[in-house]
């Protein structure tokens, strides 16, 4: 009976030493404090999901440089999803089933956030996309999706600051050329449903594949159409081939893009044909030229000149919206522990007034964007750097 007795004591303490083992490697460890990230480091969209991906990383030091959060340290377990949605499943899959984060920040593209949401919500585990389209956050009947909040301007805000423009310049007529994803095939829905309730018209139509070589033979109908104004809604790499295109094609119409191209790396690529492009973006290409008195001035400043001095290069828009993703997750593990559902319910209902770098958040129950279209600038390009041009 004793060797019995001394076998089941040490199964149960074998058992305790698994469990406490087994905590300690999960998201809400007695030691760490891990958190998950899915970027598109590599691939088309690199643009977008490395400086997200270098922010996070940065941030992330700097909190455990200074003791972590209520004492613990952050593990970021982080993964390149190559711009391919397949991948980013996979990648979101691992980091909760295997991985056990306590929140993802992510999803560089709408099609890859579109394709995490399935895995994040039957999870149960904050999502925080980097991505724009609504259907992010909303689902089929408009309702805020439970798990999900979403960090840079939905489309919709974007087409309101853009139309706003138009106003002042008689643009009625325009050609509006997307990339054949889910960016910007949600760019031109929410386009068409505000557009035309304005009177602006399409009147030339054309989509290409974000590789896209070389789009001159699309463009030769945009040139008869003869447009006020041609919108291309595409991220960085497509988008600034079309440019050149455009421009090598001589057409004289001028070009509106949007917070795809919000990111030094579309000027490098599009080169001269750059200069000229208006958008709509965030106030960060731009913040030197913002008075003093501007609230979000001070704290987008320190961070482009941290960032720069850590890696060399210049952030983006894209960084901005990882920054505001991380400082919100930081905040509300500091206020309410490592539990998932309490971190989600801190980010819907406490998230208030928050000056992030993409805009000032207000997070509610029917509104996991929090963010208005004043939280936007009208951008020109001019000599290869950013001018405001409203504010």
């Amino acid at each position: 009976m004793k060797k019995i007795l001394i076998v089941m004591l040490a199964v149960v303490f074998s058992l305790y030493l698994s469990a406490c083992n087994s905590k300690g490697s999960s998201g809400s460890g007695s030691d760490t404090i891990k958190i998950g990230g899915v970027f598109s480091v590599s691939g088309p969209a690199s643009s977008l999901g490395k400086p997200e991906l270098d922010t996070v990383k940065m941030l992330v030091k700097e909190v455990n440089d200074n003791g972590g959060i209520n004492g613990k340290k952050i593990k970021l377990v982080a993964y390149d999803d190559k711009s391919d949605q397949n991948e980013a499943v996979l990648d979101t899959k691992k980091l909760i089933e295997e991985d056990h984060v306590i929140a993802i920040i992510g999803g560089s593209t709408s099609g890859n956030s579109l394709a995490m949401l399935p895995l994040v919500e039957k999870g149960k585990i904050p999502f925080l996309s980097m991505a724009s389209s609504n259907q992010i956050w909303k689902d089929e009947n408009g309702k805020s999706r439970t798990w999900v909040f979403k960090y840079p301007q939905g489309n919709d805000l974007v087409v309101k600051n853009m139309l706003a423009f138009f106003d002042n310049q008689n643009i009625k007529k325009v050609a509006f050329l997307s990339s054949s994803n889910s960016y910007g095939s949600d760019g031109l829905t929410e386009f068409k449903n505000i557009a035309t309730k304005q009177g602006i018209e399409i009147i030339a139509q054309e989509e290409f594949e974000d590789g896209v070589k070389d789009a001159k033979s699309m463009l030769t109908g945009i040139k008869k159409a003869n447009p006020d104004a041609i919108i291309i809604w595409a991220t960085t790499q497509g988008a600034a081939v079309v440019t050149k295109n455009i421009r090598e094609l001589g057409i004289k119409a001028p070009i509106f893009q949007q917070q795809g191209i919000a990111s030094p790396e579309f000027i490098k690529i599009a080169g001269d044909a750059a200069n000229g492009v208006m958008f709509p973006a965030a106030i960060l290409l731009v913040a030197e030229q913002l008075p003093d008195g501007n609230i979000q001035k001070d704290t987008i400043l320190k961070y482009r000149n941290t960032f720069k001095e850590k890696y060399g290069y210049e952030t983006s828009s894209f960084g901005g919206h990882a920054w505001d993703a991380f400082n919100m997750l930081k905040m509300a593990i500091t206020k309410v522990g490592t539990d998932p559902s309490k971190i989600r319910d801190y980010i819907e209902n406490d998230i208030k007034d928050f000056v992030g770098i993409t805009g000032i958040y207000n997070f509610s129950k029917d509104d996991h964007n929090g963010l208005t279209p004043d939280s936007l600038v009208m951008i020109k390009i001019e000599d290869g750097k950013y001018k405001l041009m409203q504010q």
